[in-house]
């Protein structure tokens, strides 16, 4: 195994890495040498294909096909053909950049829904808010758009104008808008704030070309407020560039403790990363929040800190996306994105969960690793094997029969619903009735929203309805505050019934050390186990 130090990594290997969570870099693709009886068989059968199939198809669809049925019968999901327009959006995921005129949005009721303006962008100083509605641009309706229409008309090259029609919630008249495009960027960084006392809280969304810069930005930021014990929430958190979640960890971690290891088949991809730089918050206290949509990147953190006694992990049991992958550009053609190592946590747990055949990425549908029990450097036995195991689990692993049967009752009209919650709060911001996050939703909002939902034919009987009340209730508040006021709002809101973030403040309140808090989280853990077997 090749061991370099973090400095030569990022300079010669790292910084050429795009996306997804692994291990992705650029080079040269390889020659096969000379054609064997494979590559005969294949030039006969396309030969064939071409020349006497029943239909007429392109040589150069036919040979695309052929690379996509070779990537498909490896049953890697990760190994995929990059077309330029997926290219694209994978770079811009992980760069956190695109031209635009800056906007989150919705697709609701058929149009484009306007969540939130991104701080500072163009569309925040052109005057647009959150609820307004996108209903033309440049003279054509956006109705019916899909999510792909929206984005490919809203961005463009930076500086290039754009004119919109706008509907806004209590306004009679549409508000046409123009502005020019920007180079848009996009924090990884999506919430910052204090919780109370000395604990704070920041979430990230991706790991991007900024996320180590903008996660010390945040926290020296907090620390300033009076900050002492951090909660990190990596939920739903797909992963990225693999040199940021090196550095990200790194930022918790002391000179000569390992972070992660790649083993492939060729010297390149078998590299182990080793802390270099002291951390400056050693005496912080650290809880992590993962889930089954924390992957990868997202993995390598939490493995990491975990493993080196640095942070109590909890929440669900992450994703389980264990390998790295490099990306071969094809010119024209945009890129492959291949497998082509595994990764491993400092203690050597592979938290890679196989996939099956038939496999659509979904982690609770993907193969159980067998479960390996490794200790700590302090002791603490940790679980490998599928993805991070907390050292507290808070999953609802039952569900409510009455939110069971609510659900079953929507059936396929979901969507409906949704447009439903967003055409109501939208009505509810013109009519200026909401004006802080802690609204209270009434009986009145609650029946108004089943009358609309009957409108719509989308029927739930009576008794259902009732008995499904706190969930609709949790429901339709966190929709009202997202049109009404803002995702932020959306998120002060949702903190009340985060168990996970919950047992965190439970952890962290009263701790004096960073061995306090990951005994207590041992001590939660096995009262949790204690009460579940006393349920059987």
């Amino acid at each position: 195994m090749a061991i370099r130090s973090r400095a030569t990594i990022v300079t010669l290997v790292l910084c050429t890495t795009l996306a997804s969570g692994g291990w992705l870099m650029e080079r040269g693709l390889r020659g096969s040498g000379s054609p064997g009886s494979g590559a005969q068989l294949f030039n006969k059968v396309l030969n064939l294909v071409e020349q006497s199939y029943v239909d007429s198809v392109p040589e150069g669809q036919l040979y695309t096909k052929a690379v996509e049925g070779m990537l498909d019968e490896l049953n890697d999901p990760h190994s995929v053909l990059l077309g330029p327009d997926r290219l694209r959006s994978l770079t811009e995921s992980t760069s956190g950049h695109y031209a635009g005129v800056g906007i989150q949005m919705d697709l609701r009721d058929g149009w484009i829904t306007v969540v939130a303006p991104v701080a500072g962008g163009p569309a925040e100083r052109a005057g647009i808010r959150t609820g307004d509605r996108i209903v033309e641009v440049e003279g054509k309706s956006t109705s019916g758009w899909t999510a792909d229409e929206a984005s490919k008309a809203l961005r463009g090259a930076p500086g290039s104008p754009i004119h919109l029609m706008v509907e806004r919630p209590g306004v009679a008249e549409r508000i046409p808008i123009q502005l020019k495009r920007e180079e848009i960027r996009v924090s990884p960084i999506s919430h910052t704030r204090m919780l109370g006392g000395d604990i704070g809280y920041v979430e990230m969304t991706i790991f991007s070309e900024a996320s180590a810069r903008d996660l010390r930005d945040a926290i020296t930021k907090l620390r300033g407020e009076g900050m002492r014990k951090l909660v990190f929430d990596l939920r739903g958190n797909p992963g990225g560039l693999l040199d940021q979640g090196v550095q990200v960890a790194e930022l918790f971690l002391d000179p000569g403790q390992r972070v992660v290891s790649t083993r492939g088949r060729t010297d390149d991809a078998t590299l182990e990363f080793t802390d270099q730089d002291p951390q400056e918050w050693g005496d912080m206290q650290i809880v992590v929040l993962v889930d089954h949509g924390s992957a990868s990147a997202s993995e390598i953190v939490a493995g990491a800190l975990q493993d080196q006694d640095r942070a109590a992990i909890v929440g669900a049991q992450s994703y389980g996306k264990g390998s790295a992958q490099s990306l071969f550009p094809l010119g024209a053609d945009g890129a492959l994105k291949l497998t082509t190592a595994k990764w491993f946590t400092p203690l050597g747990r592979s938290i890679d969960r196989p996939a099956k055949a038939d496999d659509d990425d979904d982690a609770d549908a993907r193969t159980p690793a067998a479960p390996v029990r490794v200790k700590t450097p302090s002791g603490r036995v940790v679980m490998g094997g599928g993805g991070i195991t907390p050292d507290v689990t808070i999953e609802d692993t039952v569900r409510p029969p009455a939110e069971r049967a609510f659900e079953q009752a929507l059936g396929r009209n979901v969507a409906a619903f949704r447009d439903v919650l967003a055409s109501y709060a939208l009505e509810l911001k013109g009519a200026g009735t909401i004006t802080a996050p802690d609204f209270v939703v009434t009986p009145a909002m609650r029946e108004s929203l089943h009358q609309r939902l009957r409108a719509r034919k989308i029927v739930i009987d009576s008794t259902t309805w009732a008995n499904a009340e706190p969930l609709v209730t949790r429901i339709l508040g966190a929709q009202i505050a997202r049109y009404a006021l803002g995702p932020e709002a959306e998120f002060v809101r949702g903190l009340r019934s985060d168990k996970a973030l919950t047992a965190s403040l439970q952890l962290l309140n009263g701790t004096r050390s960073q061995r306090e808090l990951l005994d207590r989280a041992a001590t939660m853990a096995a009262r949790a186990k204690a009460d579940s077997a006393s349920r059987k």
